[in-house]
């Protein structure tokens, strides 16, 4: 018989890495071996159509599909209950979590059956909290789930962030979220370290499995049309490129410093990013301070990357802080030298000097860094030469799960 998992996942499958992440987890799964259902707090997202065809997803609940949206959506979707939450919440002044939390309590049927194994996937606060119109999702609502809407023999939870870094959190709360699973899975050892530095009690109940990429998929995206179009090839300069949500965590709202001090520096180069988010408007802000419209260019959303990381020459992630990036591996995954930020979890990204290069925190000293890489085409080369002879997938990584069964 085989064994049934559950995946709970709060939001809709938007671009991101988490959901990437998770969709990597999903095609890495035996399906002769387990049976698999999925409840998602939105049936839409650019990345719904890539969800395995094996996964039963189940059923939406139109309440929590649409708690981030505008009450003008609410209403046209037919979410009245959030509706409501939202105008008594406002007049009473109440937190945001509460809503949610309410929500889940009234309007979330308890799931049927038993399961093997429940797994929680979430969006962390600082990841979310940029869309335009979104309630606060607190740290124990999708722990709340799993624990109080589900059963199932074994119950875990994953860390997508360094939360040592992540400004705002009700760290009594946190601790409540992840004391009653039976195990909490970082994906990297430093985000693991960081966390259990913040909670030492639960040392014992963390594991690491590190972010399944669906590698098949990714290389034939890649071939889908010429990213070229769009970022052209620079005679005697580079084109670096950037991807993430426009949020506080990825830093892009420095990028059109760093990249001036490179422009002083004499290099020839355009930074494309890649994304979306609640920073736009502030990132833009920041390119017409520093009179970088011509070199730093916003692609804006991107249903398919993989072409733009195909085309680019460097790929940089200037992030304040990371769990551990997917889009990093992702341009390892095309060879591309890489760059990043000594962000407190970076040990665990990459391997300084070999498949890439950590560089200062600060702008004068990432720009530094970046262009002593700019200098040295040997380095650049040997680079994207020890990515060749990796494998980013981790596919082998979906083992560590089925052990938690056996």
């Amino acid at each position: 018989m085989k064994k049934k998992l559950l995946v709970v996942f709060t939001g809709p499958m938007e671009l991101g890495g988490i959901e990437k992440s998770l969709i990597g987890l999903l095609d890495a799964i035996d399906y002769e071996q387990y049976s698999v259902d999925l409840f998602l707090y939105g049936h839409h997202g650019s990345l719904y159509s890539q969800i395995n065809k094996n996964v039963n997803i189940l059923p939406e609940v139109k309440e929590l599909a649409y708690t981030r949206e505008s009450l003008m959506t609410k209403i046209k979707h037919g979410a009245f209950y959030s509706v409501w939450r939202r105008i008594i919440d406002g007049v009473r002044h109440l937190p945001n979590d509460d809503s949610w939390n309410l929500i889940l309590k009234h309007e979330v049927k308890k799931l049927s059956g038993t399961y093997d194994l429940a797994m929680s996937f979430f969006l962390p606060f600082d990841l979310i909290r940029d869309q335009v119109y979104d309630l606060a999702i607190s740290f124990l609502t999708p722990h709340y789930f799993v624990d109080r809407k589900v059963h199932a023999k074994r119950k875990i939870a994953w860390i997508h962030t360094d939360y040592s870094s992540v400004e705002g959190i009700n760290y009594e709360e946190l601790r409540q979220s992840y004391s009653g699973l039976d195990k909490i899975v970082a994906v990297s050892s430093a985000c693991g370290e960081t966390f259990t530095k913040l909670f030492p009690e639960l040392r014992g109940n963390m594991m690491e499995v590190e972010n399944i990429l669906p590698q098949s998929i990714i290389r034939k995206d890649a071939e889908a049309f010429d990213g070229e179009n769009e970022m052209p090839v620079i005679k005697d300069g580079f084109r670096l490129l950037s991807i993430g949500r426009y949020c506080i965590a990825k830093n892009f709202d420095n990028v059109p410093a760093i990249c001036s001090c490179l422009l002083k520096k004499g290099f020839k180069v355009k930074w494309y990013i890649i994304g979306f988010g609640g920073d736009e408007e502030l990132i833009r802000q920041k390119i017409a301070e520093s009179k970088m419209e011509e070199y730093v260019i916003l692609l804006g959303k991107k249903e398919n990357p993989y072409p733009y990381i195909k085309a680019c020459d460097l790929y940089v992630q200037p992030s304040r802080y990371e769990g551990k990036s997917v889009t990093v591996r992702e341009a390892q995954m095309f060879a591309k030298p890489v760059v990043i930020t000594a962000y407190p979890t970076s040990g665990s990204q990459l391997e300084d000097g070999v498949d890439g290069v950590v560089v200062p925190m600060d702008n004068e000293g990432c720009a530094d860094g970046i262009a002593k890489l700019l200098n040295d085409p040997k380095k650049m080369q040997s680079l994207s030469e020890a990515c060749r002879r990796r494998d980013y997938s981790n596919q082998k990584e979906v083992e560590k799960l089925y052990e938690l069964l056996r």
